[in-house]
């Protein structure tokens, strides 16, 4: 029954995709109420974990070194919430594309995706992590291309390239712990890397640089992040809505097992991690406050909160045995997340539905005489700008004690603070930079004066599922919020039992000492919102208060760099290329020359079509213009330089 259980949680939503083209050919309605049922179902077989703990089953020979499922702690915790959300947005779907072609092909992808992720969080070695890992990034890129503008497919086209670069690189790494350790198997890692010789542990170091690469291209880690700002404004709402609240999280997942089970106590391994953590909060968190789209802004606020959990990531290796603060805020803020994802961005969702666009200036005062929408997205952003009584508060107040927690270890032993102690401050800033950027979400879209010349809803603003979905999610961040110690330690203790963690103790959550920093996280944010957004961002135009785009447009990473990088080794390739073409025409050129002293004549003949590719040609440089062509040249050379590695 176990084994039948974790097999059937993978392969029926697969099994179920394929019929959704046949019943749209039957009943739109049909097939709206299929992916409502299917989802549903693996809920109901994702609680059933629950009652076999520790079940596994092995595969063997599948994809050549078998695959092996596993269910733990934080796995069943993130197939618990991975069906959650399918449910949810499978509610909220039918009423966003009730006007749109192509839901059927979305559909189909969107149900390979569930059980492909599915495959990720329930894997149990990292062989059959990589596989699922794979199949979840080819089937999730549909989503992203699903509008097919310009815009979309360009989107889809970098989101394609970050996920095979990222996943040939965690390929390398890997094959590469296969190597050194012997074995792939997630209960086996950590002893194996600590009986791994000294002289091997550069190698090591190499190994774990090419999965969190991978793993992190995935959760949006910079500098991989260029495809989130990217995927999720052209992306349909309710996949955007996975996208960033779960799909990243299998990125986190990858790193939390190398950095857990693999470099736990390795001081250089979690400097590496907290710094690019660090960096990746605070530019989200920019990104976010500049932004003048709504899912743009939501997705750099998505950005901003894989940087908060890395710091989490990183602090449970620097506090070691008493890491309980930090496991516990990194489990909940994955989970707070990916809760707080779903309201924001389904609300998003019935936005676009009612105005059309996201451009703040456009939906501005759309909201405001929508009291259920405006409560229930009210709840989102406070439960993400760390607002006490909402859920987000709980995970950031774990993680920020875990950094204040390691300061006082430090000057206790009387080691120098000064490092942990500006991540300290960077954290409650970016805290205050989150408060900043939903406060000029919310203020535009439910506050402000309507918008001149924008149109009313053509239809209801919230279907009945839609309703339901946002309905739930926001309930679930006000009790988690309230209850923090009935509703949240439970879970986070059980959760975190698969990173290690120490028991820990009891957290008083609404003392002074705790709410100090979230007061300071605030004050930072109502300062940014009224010197930055309303005094740098906005400019009165006919009257109106209106938002400016200030963000300078040579600050892209993807285009300024990632790009012409791509294109300068695709020229580097077509130039070598073209060097070993010219060593074959000189080959027939001397052979025409010295065979044929008297009479022109033919060394290779012109009408033997498998030899015609010497025919004289004109000798230029031919580079392919396309991003694609770039991709696969950078793939080409990825293979090569794995090849060597292994060899």
């Amino acid at each position: 029954m176990e084994r039948f259980l974790l097999i059937f949680l993978i392969l029926f939503p697969m099994a179920a995709a394929f019929a959704v083209r046949p019943l749209r050919n039957r009943s739109r309605q049909g097939r709206n109420l299929w992916i409502q049922i299917v989802p549903a179902v693996e809920l109901a077989a994702a609680l059933c974990l629950l009652l076999v703990p520790g079940a596994s089953v092995t595969l063997p020979h599948v994809c050549g070194m078998g695959l092996t499922l596993e269910a733990g702690s934080l796995q069943t915790l993130l197939a618990l919430v991975s069906a959650l959300l399918w449910c949810a947005t499978g509610l909220a779907s039918p009423s966003y594309f009730a006007s749109a072609e192509g839901c059927s092909r979305y559909y189909f992808f969107w149900l390979l995706t569930e059980g492909a992720l599915m495959g990720v969080f329930l894997a149990g070695d990292l062989f059959t992590l990589f596989v699922f890992f794979e199949m979840m990034s080819m089937a999730s890129y549909v989503w992203v291309a699903q509008n097919e503008t310009g815009e979309a497919l360009r989107a889809a086209e970098t989101y394609l390239a970050v996920a095979v670069i990222g996943g040939m690189v965690l390929l390398a790494g890997i094959l590469l712990l296969q190597h050194l350790l012997g074995t792939l198997a997630l209960d086996q890692l950590a002893g194996a890397a600590a009986a791994l010789l000294p002289e091997k542990r550069g190698a090591l170091y190499a190994a774990g640089g090419c999965c969190l690469v991978g793993f992190g291209a995935k959760a949006g880690m910079y500098p991989l992040h260029i495809w989130l700002p990217k995927a999720h404004p052209v992306a349909p709402a309710p996949a955007s809505a996975l996208l960033s609240g779960i799909l990243t999280k299998s990125g986190v997942f990858g790193v939390l097992i190398i950095s857990r089970f693999l470099l736990a106590a390795d001081l250089p391994w979690n400097t590496v991690v907290l710094a690019l953590g660090v960096v990746t909060m605070v530019l989200g968190a920019v990104l976010g406050v500049f932004s003048m789209d709504l899912k743009r802004t939501l997705a750099c606020s998505s950005m901003s909160q894989i940087g908060f959990i890395l710091v989490g990531v990183a602090m449970q290796g620097f506090l070691t045995g008493e890491n309980a603060l930090a496991a516990w805020g990194t489990v909940l803020h994955m989970l707070n997340h990916s809760l707080i994802k779903l309201v924001l961005f389904v609300s998003a969702g019935v936005i676009y539905v009612g105005t059309h666009s996201l451009n703040l200036n456009d939906i501005r005062g759309w909201g405001r005489n929508k009291p259920w929408l405006k409560a229930v997205f009210f709840v989102g952003a406070a439960s993400i700008a760390g607002v006490p009584g909402f859920s987000g508060y709980v995970s950031k107040t774990l993680l920020h004690e875990s950094i204040v927690e390691y300061i006082h270890l430090l000057e206790h032993d009387g080691a120098a603070a000064g490092m942990f102690q500006a991540v300290e401050w960077l954290f409650l800033i970016s805290g205050g930079l989150t408060a900043a950027y939903m406060t000029k979400l919310f203020v535009a879209i439910f506050v402000s004066p309507r918008a001149v010349g924008q149109r009313p809803a053509v239809r209801e603003y919230m279907s009945l599922g839609t309703t339901g979905a946002l309905t739930c999610g926001a309930l679930a961040l006000l009790v988690l919020g309230i209850f923090p110690n009935i509703a949240m330690e439970p879970m986070a203790r059980w959760a975190s039992a698969f990173l290690q963690a120490d028991p820990g103790h009891a957290v008083h959550y609404f003392t002074w000492v705790n709410l100090k920093g979230a007061c300071i996280s605030l004050g930072i944010g109502a300062a940014v919102y009224l010197l930055v957004v309303r005094g740098l961002l906005m400019r009165r135009e006919n009257g109106e208060a209106v938002y400016v785009d200030r963000w300078p447009s040579w600050l892209d990473l993807e285009n300024g760099v990632y790009r012409p990088l791509l294109r300068g080794l695709a020229f580097a390739g077509a130039l070598c290329a073209r060097i070993a073409a010219s060593a074959g025409d000189l080959v027939v050129y001397l052979g025409e020359r010295i065979l044929f002293t008297r009479a022109p004549g033919i060394f290779v003949p012109k009408h033997d079509e498998n030899f015609g590719s010497y025919g004289r040609k004109p000798r230029r440089f031919l580079v392919e213009e396309t991003f694609s062509f770039d991709l696969l040249l950078a793939g080409v050379g990825l293979i090569v330089l794995l090849v060597y590695i292994l060899l």
